[in-house]
């Protein structure tokens, strides 16, 4: 099976080839890719690379997969869909929903749902395991999510989020008592060398920039809206954890598990700002905090 991969998401830009293959399609491990490349059954804009070929935003990536070909298939699994017009969908992804299939997980995904939801009206420029993913969402981060239909909405949207033109803000409770009403975190980050699925403030990582306000503090915690000004990988979690009021339950970045557990962290994507594809309409999302979220508050307020 042949199928294309399209660098259109700034975070995969600077990663090399071999990682991004692993990292874009999960249906392999890397060494099975590293060997794929070795045997010239990668093209990167038609020209054979090496592994460790670094990948620029735009590079369109041929496999030639011959080992592997696993079928995604639709699901009727509820979805919430809070826009939708021609081109594109804007839906509110549930906590604990992976956003695309794996390997182990072929099944109960976002992308499952939205087969079956959008059948072939989904972009397939990231390849068949992200059929319309334009932007991911950790699997415990609940909210809103925009979907792309077709190939060409889907690079406005990359272009649109690559220039910071869409404005996405999330709600967070956080480890700790914040001082400042509100402020900024201006660290950069980059992949971690030894744990590639991880990210972290280095010096050679990407500019990046969280604004946060602080919405209500309580005795042992902070409840927060946070304004991406950039979109890295994991972005808020790191920069929240790199200032010491890491997210509560997030277990990957340092805060442990909080007396009051979920699924992990306790971060929702409530509000997006766009313009409608190819028109000046402005489109505004806005949705209450999550299940997640009231169960914490309505705990924390408790305790006042």
């Amino acid at each position: 099976m042949k199928y294309i991969l399209k660098v259109t998401d700034e975070n995969d830009e600077g990663l090399r080839l071999d990682l991004f293959l692993t990292k874009s399609s999960n249906s392999c491990s890397r060494s099975h890719y590293q060997k794929m490349i070795k045997n010239k059954d990668v093209l990167v804009n038609n020209t054979f690379q090496k592994t460790s070929y670094v990948l620029k935003l735009g590079d369109e990536i041929i496999v030639d997969e011959k080992e592997k070909n696993i079928e995604i298939l639709p699901e009727n699994i509820p979805i919430e869909v809070l826009y939708e017009d021609e081109n594109m969908a804007v839906i509110n992804k549930p906590s604990g929903m992976i956003t695309h299939p794996t390997e182990q997980e072929t099944e109960h995904t976002l992308v499952n749902a939205l087969l079956y939801k959008f059948s072939d009206n989904l972009s397939d420029l990231n390849g068949v395991f992200r059929r319309g993913i334009v932007h991911r969402l950790d699997r415990n981060t609940s909210g809103l999510l925009m979907i792309a239909k077709n190939n060409k909405t889907h690079e406005y949207l990359a272009e649109k989020i690559k220039n910071r033109e869409i404005e996405k803000r999330y709600l967070a409770i956080a480890k700790g008592v914040f001082e400042k009403d509100e402020g900024v975190i201006d660290f950069p980050i980059g992949r971690n060398k030894k744990n590639p699925q991880k990210m972290v403030i280095a010096e050679d990582g990407k500019p990046s920039l969280t604004e946060y306000k602080v919405l209500e503090r309580f005795s042992d915690c902070t409840y927060l809206e946070l304004n991406l000004k950039t979109g890295r990988t994991h972005q808020i979690r790191v920069h929240l954890s790199s200032i010491n009021h890491p997210i509560l339950n997030d277990t990957m970045y340092g805060a442990g598990v909080y007396k009051v557990k979920t699924q992990e962290q306790v971060l929702q994507s409530y509000y997006l700002k766009f313009a409608k594809p190819f028109s000046d309409d402005i489109i505004e999302i806005k949705i209450e905090p999550d299940e997640k979220i009231k169960k914490v508050l309505n705990y924390l307020s408790s305790r006042k």
